[in-house]
């Protein structure tokens, strides 16, 4: 009889699986602490939710049975509102994950070249995987900054068609400033700009407005952790107009659901309201890196994003995670080269901070 997994792609089933972290409902049951009283702070999302207006827009869908607008034109039209970039550029997708996969779709063949600069987001590698291409890394400096000179010589001795580079970076919240940005830019490859969490680093750092003005940059956004929407997956790329028809071939039908939708355009409606919300992040991540700081044995790195890297010393950062998630509290811990001893923390609320600051010193 035939076996049907002599059928997959070689590739793929030589493919180590992304791993996200656990649904916190998951690590409830598990530790037997009520889900009210778990502080999540492991996977950057905004821990204040949906704004009211996103809440009462889900309660109130009219159409839940009809499909979606397979253009999800209205919502391209609020966002190009939003971010001041012709909606002929915009295309929204079900969060930056799908818009990662889909760039990939666009470009890549077996073989061909992806680069990125780790330790970055993991997706980057993940989906040059699926699609069978050739992932170049180009680590960043000790301190996290970007080897522009390194990457430079890696295209032209590679030659690959897509530069991801994340900016505010995950996991150290570093930026890529305007002078890279042209060097990059520059190069003979198309670069995409991750702003997944741009809103906690100012509107002036961003690229998103050089799109239309350039023919080989692209930018990713997401409403996960600037609206709180991360459950719903909502996400937006500009894209030179050009390349909008080719995507509109190969993209899923209906790649917004209605909810999600809904959910985004009431976010946008209200967008002073997560504006302020985001103010509120950003101060309680100075607050956080102070509480950080002054603990011996942790290392923090300045942030831009909503959530702070520490290297640990003289502890073992693995078990350090272990012990606080036996308390309830989770953070993030990574095992890939050159993050063995550190540590990711999400900015939560006060009492979130609180809270892992009071667990943390208990190492001291």
């Amino acid at each position: 009889m035939m076996s049907v997994d002599a059928l997959v792609r070689d590739h793929i089933r030589n493919l180590n699986p992304y791993e996200p972290v656990l649904p916190f409902e998951v690590i409830s049951q598990e530790l037997g602490i009520p889900i009210e009283n778990i502080v999540k702070l492991d996977a950057n999302e905004n821990p204040y939710g949906p704004l009211p207006a996103a809440r009462e827009a889900l309660a109130t869908l009219q159409f839940p049975h009809i499909y979606p607008d397979s253009q999800s034109q209205i919502l391209a039209a609020a966002i190009a509102e939003r971010i001041a970039v012709p909606p002929a550029h915009i295309l929204p997708g079900a969060g930056a994950d799908e818009l990662i996969d889909l760039t990939m779709r666009l470009f890549i063949n077996p073989g061909d070249g992806v680069l990125t600069c780790p330790p970055t987001f993991g997706m980057y590698a993940f989906d040059t995987s699926i699609h069978a291409g050739h992932f170049i890394e180009v680590h960043r400096k000790a301190d996290f900054a970007l080897d522009v000179a390194a990457v430079e010589q890696a295209v032209s001795r590679w030659k690959p068609k897509l530069l991801f580079i994340a900016s505010p970076n995950n996991p150290d919240g570093g930026l890529m400033s305007r002078q890279e940005f042209e060097r990059l830019a520059a190069l003979p490859v198309v670069l995409v700009v991750d702003e997944a969490y741009v809103e906690f680093a100012g509107d002036d750092v961003s690229v998103i407005r050089d799109v239309p003005h350039r023919k080989n940059v692209i930018v990713l956004r997401t409403f996960s952790k600037w609206a709180g929407l991360a459950g719903l997956r909502v996400g937006y790329g500009v894209f030179p107009e050009s390349l909008l028809p080719h995507l509109r071939k190969i993209k899923q039908p209906y790649m917004v659901s209605a909810a999600a939708n809904a959910a985004a355009l009431a976010s946008l409606e209200h967008a002073g309201e997560l504006d302020a919300i985001g103010q509120k992040l950003i101060l309680e991540r100075t607050r956080l890196l102070q509480g950080l700081e002054a603990i011996r044995y942790l290392e923090p790195y300045p942030s831009h994003a909503n959530f702070i890297l520490c290297q640990v010393t003289g502890r073992d950062a693995a078990r350090l995670k272990a012990a606080l998630r036996k308390q309830g509290i989770l953070i993030r811990y990574f095992r890939t080269r050159g993050l063995e001893d550190h540590i990711r923390i999400s900015v939560g609320r006060p009492e979130d901070t609180r809270a892992v600051l009071a667990a943390l010193r208990e190492w001291e």
